[in-house]
C-alpha cells in the first residue's frame, strides 16, 4: 500500500466526447509510468465523475493527502479561481496541495515537436517551415505572455519562423487568429507553414484551429497523451507532493 498522496488529475470537460477519452488515455499512461502512485480523474464541467465527487469518495476511503493537479497549459482563469474554489468544499479531513499547471516546460515543445513530425515534418524542414503555435486563447494576460513567450523560444530552436495564434473569440483584439499567422507566414516566405496545437485534447476550440490551418501545409495533432505530457505530469505532482511529505514528516 503506497503512502504517497493520491494525484487527482482536474480536466476541464467537455461535450465532445472526444475531451474525455483523451483525458483518459493521458491518465492511462500517466499510470502506466508511475504504477506506485494512485491516480484519478475529475472534471469541473460536462464530465463524470466531478472534482467534488472524486474528493468526497476519497475521503470516505480514508485517504488524507492529495495532489490536485490541472490539467491546463496556461495559469488563467480555471487554475486562478476555478479550481480553488472547487478545493475550498473538499472534506475537510482531506489535505489538498494544488499544484502548477503543466506549461510552460521544454518537455511541452517536444511534444509539439513529436506532433510535427508524426504529421509529416522531419528535423531536416526545420529551417524552412514556419510554425503556427495555435492556443485555446484567454483574456488573461499572464497566460497571452506565456504563450508569446514560447514561441519566441521555440524559434531559436532553429524554425524559420514561430508565430502565435489563438482561437478564442474572447482574446483581446489585434492577437491573430490561425488563419491570419499561417498567412502572415506565407508572405514571410517560409517554404512550407505547420500549424501545432498548443491544445491537450479535442474539442470546440481545437476544431476551430484545425478550420484556421486549411491553408496550411502540415497541421499536428493535438498533445494528447504525448509521453512528454504524462512526464510534465509527474513533474508537477512531485513538486507539490514535497510540501505534504515535509508536513507529514516534521
Amino acid at each position: 500500500m503506497t503512502n504517497k498522496p493520491v494525484l487527482l488529475v482536474i480536466a476541464h470537460g467537455s461535450r465532445d466526447p472526444r475531451h474525455a477519452a483523451t483525458v483518459h488515455a493521458l491518465v492511462r499512461r500517466v499510470r502506466a509510468t508511475r504504477p506506485d502512485v494512485r491516480v484519478e480523474t475529475g472534471f469541473l464541467d460536462f464530465n463524470v465523475p466531478s472534482v467534488q465527487g472524486v474528493l468526497e469518495s476519497l475521503a470516505v476511503q480514508g485517504v488524507r493527502d492529495v495532489v490536485a493537479l490541472p490539467l491546463l497549459l496556461t495559469r488563467a482563469f480555471h487554475a486562478k479561481a476555478d479550481i480553488p474554489a472547487v478545493l475550498a468544499d473538499a472534506p475537510a479531513q482531506l489535505r489538498i496541495h494544488q499544484a502548477d499547471v503543466l506549461g510552460p516546460s521544454p518537455l511541452l515543445t517536444a511534444a509539439l515537436e513529436r506532433r510535427l513530425y508524426e504529421a509529416g515534418l522531419t528535423p531536416a524542414d526545420t529551417s524552412s517551415t514556419g510554425v503556427v503555435l495555435a492556443s485555446a486563447g484567454s483574456t488573461d494576460p499572464e497566460a497571452i505572455a506565456v504563450i508569446a513567450e514560447i514561441a519566441r523560444e521555440w524559434r531559436h530552436t532553429g524554425w524559420c519562423a514561430v508565430r502565435p495564434a489563438f482561437a478564442s473569440a474572447g482574446s483581446p483584439a489585434g492577437f491573430p487568429r490561425t488563419e491570419d499567422a499561417v498567412r502572415e507566414l506565407r508572405a514571410l516566405g517560409c517554404s512550407r507553414v505547420a500549424v501545432a496545437p498548443y491544445v491537450l485534447a479535442p474539442g470546440f476550440l481545437p476544431d476551430r484551429i484545425a478550420r484556421g490551418a486549411a491553408q496550411a501545409d502540415v497541421l499536428a495533432d493535438v498533445l494528447g497523451p504525448a509521453p512528454e505530457v504524462a512526464r510534465v505530469v509527474l513533474e508537477r505532482y512531485e513538486a507539490a507532493r514535497m510540501p505534504l511529505a515535509s508536513a507529514v514528516s516534521a
